[in-house]
């Protein structure tokens, strides 16, 4: 992208004014907004299969991560007649189907990508299970790392693939795909309930099921409550509205189970170049989630 404050710009055969590029959107470290949309330009590649048919809440900064935000769940009136809506829920969201889409949103300030676990065409049926480990300070990520690894052996025994990622923010996020016909939040959330209970009860001194913040001092809440119609998660890729322009990235188990060994957090922080990096050398990690069959079992929550 260019360093002028306003540009006009072809992305196909669609064509986008770009306001405002030079605001900086995270003071800490100078990143502009033409830098956010070059980020999600350069990302899209690996970004829009995820974010492909899923209703988006958009998370607006329009004056910087450290300023006043607001959620803006239906689509707003004033978009181009080329971005694509669905109705769920009632309302009529966004869909970010190309990169011209995205480079509109970008262009809102849309810093972070919000969607459901389920496309627009079959809403009530999620296609994977979320469970989002959140640190209670003084935990922090190393200890999410070490829950993941224990949510990941219960998978292998249930003989379920699972796939990791920050949330770009303290926390870490554990995926199990399913992309199999005929799941519904009612099969995946008491799973994911009964799953956090189960690790609670194994492990009570580490690990938390219940969302009241006085229980989660020094232990790391397993969130089972995302597998929800009405939840969104962030987006793999996504950037985050923190200090820095970090990302929610996928990582391997193996850089979880070193983050937990060497007791090292920032080794799984990654800002928007450390993921352009990685995508250019690995692909797209969360690919899985994507392709990935598997059926749910049966889990019951007195297991």
């Amino acid at each position: 992208m260019g360093s002028r404050d306003a540009r006009e710009v072809r992305i196909g055969s669609r064509q986008l004014r770009l306001v405002n590029l030079d605001k900086v959107l995270y003071p800490q470290t100078g990143f502009t907004k033409a830098q956010v949309i070059d980020y999600y330009v350069r990302i899209s590649g690996a970004l829009l299969p995820h974010l492909r048919d899923r209703p988006l809440t958009l998370k607006r900064y329009p004056n910087g991560v450290t300023q006043p935000y607001f959620y803006e769940k239906r689509c707003p009136s004033h978009r181009p007649e080329w971005v694509r809506t669905a109705e769920a829920d009632g309302i009529r969201f966004c869909l970010v189907n190309d990169l011209a889409s995205l480079v509109w949103a970008a262009n809102l300030a849309d810093l972070e990508l919000h969607v459901p676990l389920a496309r627009a065409r079959s809403y009530d049926r999620p296609d994977s299970v979320v469970f989002d480990l959140d640190p209670g300070a003084p935990a922090d990520l190393v200890q999410c790392c070490e829950v993941g690894l224990l949510l990941r052996g219960l998978f292998d025994s249930l003989g379920l693939f699972c796939q990791a990622k920050t949330s770009g923010s303290k926390g870490l996020q554990v995926y199990v795909p399913l992309n199999t016909p005929g799941v519904s939040y009612d099969d995946t959330k008491p799973f994911a309930r009964a799953v956090a209970e189960l690790l609670e009860r194994e492990r009570p001194e580490r690990i938390v099921s219940n969302m009241k913040k006085s229980l989660r001092t020094g232990k790391v809440l397993v969130d089972w409550s995302q597998n929800d119609p009405h939840k969104t998660t962030v987006c793999v890729y996504s950037l985050r509205a923190k200090e820095r322009p970090t990302v929610s990235t996928p990582v391997t188990w193996e850089e979880v189970e070193a983050c937990a060994k060497d007791r090292d957090s920032t080794s799984l922080a990654f800002e928007s170049e450390d993921v352009i990096r990685r995508v250019g050398a690995h692909g797209d990690l969360f690919k899985p989630l994507l392709e990935r069959k598997q059926k749910l079992p049966r889990l019951s929550r007195a297991q």
